[in-house]
């Protein structure tokens, strides 16, 4: 029994899908906007296309443009639901699961496409020949004996199709800016926004953990400072002063050691950036207790 081959269009599908997973994973190319152009398509279209695959592997079933329009109709349709069944899931909707699921869906679909294909005849099962597509294409539009409705349909489908292609690079291309601040949060010793060390004993440290993450679409170098009651601690310069990139975050440890006693003492965070540095840009604070050492009986 011979094996028959992986037909053009579903090879294609695959190959997309693993471009993408690469483009998305690989630190370095995952900030180009090679990442937007692909992941765009595994998104929008590749999902749809596979799902029509499986469901109509017959050349009769569709014809080219059709199998095209409905597979973004279908991919709208999918993603959707994929995203709403991970929010019920532990992994959440965050761009690993979102990727993994989709890749999955997609390959899982190719192969139910491939199995339906080859239990046809070889004149029979769908396979995409894009000379031919081409060709047929221009038939459609014209052809003389098709009624003015349904080339005017043909014709408008197309151009739909394309000025949403044509939309969506613009998009890519010339993303629009969004609303510029910056996250300044604060994390337990457990790395979560509970638990935080709020008693201390004089002369032993504690930890909190700190975060900065850049959404000013440009460079910004910040500087921290911590105070205890209105007066300052010592941080070492890497703490002090944090240069970050846009979308970049800094999230360290810090080292806390009270140098005073006493209850509901508030400890403050400031974040200057390096537009104003006598006004803090953002602000928290932790009320902490600072107790005595307690002595050793004798």
């Amino acid at each position: 029994m011979t094996v028959k081959k992986i037909s053009s269009d579903l090879f294609i599908i695959m190959g997309l899908v693993l471009l993408t997973d690469i483009f998305v994973l690989t630190p370095g190319i995952n900030e180009t906007m090679f990442r937007n152009i692909l992941g765009l398509p595994l998104v929008l279209f590749l999902p749809g296309y596979a799902l029509i695959a499986a469901l109509f592997p017959a050349k009769s079933d569709l014809d080219g443009i059709e199998r095209v329009a409905l597979s973004f109709g279908l991919s709208i349709a999918v993603v959707p639901l994929i995203g709403l069944g991970l929010n019920y899931t532990p992994w959440g909707i965050r761009t690993l699961p979102i990727l993994i699921s989709l890749s999955a869906f997609t390959f899982i679909m190719c192969g139910l496409a491939y199995l339906r294909r080859i239990s046809l005849p070889e004149n029979e099962a769908f396979n995409i020949s894009f000379k031919a597509a081409a060709l047929s294409l221009k038939g459609e539009i014209m052809e003389t004996s098709d009624s003015r409705l349904d080339r005017a349909l043909t014709v408008f489908l197309i151009i739909s199709i394309l000025l949403s292609i044509a939309t969506l690079a613009y998009v890519v291309v010339s993303p629009k800016e969004g609303e510029h601040f910056t996250e300044f949060y604060l994390l337990g010793p457990e790395g979560k926004a509970d638990n935080y060390t709020t008693n201390y004993t004089l002369g032993q440290s504690g930890t909190v953990i700190v975060g900065v993450v850049n959404h000013e679409y440009r460079p910004v170098n910040y500087t921290m400072e911590i105070k205890l009651e209105n007066k300052s601690l010592f941080l070492p310069e890497n703490v002090k002063h944090i240069n970050l990139a846009h979308n970049a975050t800094w999230e360290e440890p810090v080292t806390i050691m009270p140098p005073v006693e006493g209850k509901n003492l508030k400890l403050q965070f400031l974040l200057f950036n390096d537009t104003e540095k006598s006004v803090p840009y953002r602000d928290l604070h932790l009320w902490v207790n600072v107790s005595a050492p307690k002595q050793l009986e004798t």
